[in-house]
């Protein structure tokens, strides 16, 4: 399963956004943003860029800081973009759309995870299903209706349980979820302003268009 391996304290303070890679740490003091929220490579006090950055490297960062956001590497990423800007509507938006609906952004929305990372984990270690059937794919895409559950003999398991007891997170409008039978319903599309993914989608579409 490709990631990218950089430490994820350090990919926050590259985009100088909470991008939530640590699950609980994230909420704590210990957060590298709350410590120290400057690039990696720099200290605190040290001499900052006077130059304006371009309207490449702009678009670039929030590339980057989305695919960190929802642990997506280039390619899936890429063909996520060609899908939104072949569906009707403002690309940008079906981009973050389609995005909330992998089944792995799915799991951590529903707080049965601490993070992207370890949803995907889950995903791919066989502890959800879709409708009855046991979906092992992360970028598999729910649409509404769908129901999403922990398997049985998996809702016990240390990361459900731990991330049920919470972080608080509040479960999306788009979303519903039973406890007593660990099953959450995809109930519509994501619009944006259901989205609180820090990213500003249309320089993304921008960047691939040059």
């Amino acid at each position: 399963m490709a990631q990218s391996h950089d430490p994820r304290c350090r990919q926050c303070r590259r985009e100088g956004v909470k991008l939530f890679l640590k699950g609980g740490r994230c909420y704590t003091k210990k957060c590298a943003i709350d410590r120290r929220n400057f690039p990696p490579g720099q200290s605190a006090g040290g001499p900052q860029s006077k130059s304006k950055p371009k309207e490449y490297a702009i678009q670039l960062r929030e590339k980057q800081k989305t695919k960190r956001y929802y642990r997506v590497l280039e390619k899936p990423f890429r063909n996520t973009l060609h899908e939104a800007e072949r569906r009707r509507g403002v690309s940008g938006e079906n981009l973050l759309a389609l995005l909330e609906l992998r089944l792995d952004n799915v799991v951590y929305r529903l707080n049965l995870s601490s993070s992207r990372a370890q949803a995907r984990q889950l995903v791919s270690h066989g502890h959800i299903s879709v409708n009855g059937h046991k979906v092992d794919i992360a970028s598999y895409i729910v649409r509404i209706g769908d129901a999403v559950s922990v398997l049985e003999a998996s809702r016990k398991i240390t990361p459900v349980v731990d991330s049920l007891k919470g972080t608080g997170r509040r479960i999306p409008d788009w979303l519903s979820f039973d406890l007593a039978s660990f099953t959450g319903k995809v109930l519509a599309t994501p619009t944006r302003d259901q989205i609180d993914a820090p990213v500003e989608e249309q320089l993304i579409v921008e960047f691939y268009s040059r």
